[in-house]
């Protein structure tokens, strides 16, 4: 609970400091597809999907550029199969992306930026039903950088796409480097939306 006033702190204190350009909301949700890259080829973690939701604060800088930073809770994590075992670890993040976005006119948009993850919980799931908690092998912030791009329409409905890249360790120290990767394919909706 102490890591989600964090991050929506965070989040509405983005969105107030440059409220004089005048800040639009939106909610937004998708799909994850999620894994952990490794540095050794043991295990070969595959892909799991996940969800994510969460609100946004959309900014306009001037014409073409805008701030967006957004509070999502994000499903991420792994899965591998050895033999008829199949083992999905779920991570479950509330991150804090603050994206810069080129506007172009026809309603597309480039973005980038920095995103700061905190770890609400963990657990590896066994085929078969068994589940174990397991928070205390992870480290609890989670640093990447996003990538993507979006489209809105003018009923204020858009799509959204973008790329994860984790920068930090998902583990605590230990013999080799592990970090996120996430695709992220979602909708949004920005209220009180007049023009692209």
């Amino acid at each position: 609970m102490k890591l989600f006033f964090l991050a929506g702190g965070m989040f509405f204190l983005t969105a107030v400091s440059t409220a004089q350009h005048g800040v639009r909301w939106g909610v937004k949700a998708g799909a994850n597809f999620a894994t952990v890259n490794t540095e050794s080829s043991a295990p070969d973690w595959g892909s799991r999907i996940g969800v994510h939701a969460g609100l946004l604060a959309h900014i306009h800088l001037s014409k073409n550029w805008a701030l967006q930073p957004e509070l999502v809770y994000s499903l991420q994590g792994s899965k591998n199969t050895v033999g008829s075992v199949k083992q999905t670890n779920n991570l479950h993040y509330v991150n804090v992306p603050v994206l810069v976005q080129y506007m172009f006119n026809n309603g597309f948009r480039l973005q980038t930026g920095p995103q700061i993850g905190f770890l609400a919980g963990a657990n590896t799931k066994i085929s078969g039903g068994t589940s174990t908690s397991n928070s205390d092998l992870y480290n609890k912030t989670d640093f990447s950088w996003s990538f993507g791009g979006g489209y809105l329409t003018n009923t204020g409905l858009g799509i959204d796409a973008r790329y994860n890249i984790g920068l930090n360790d998902v583990y605590k120290p230990g013999a080799m480097k592990e970090t996120n990767s996430v695709i992220q394919l979602g909708l949004f909706y920005m209220f009180n939306h007049k023009s692209k």
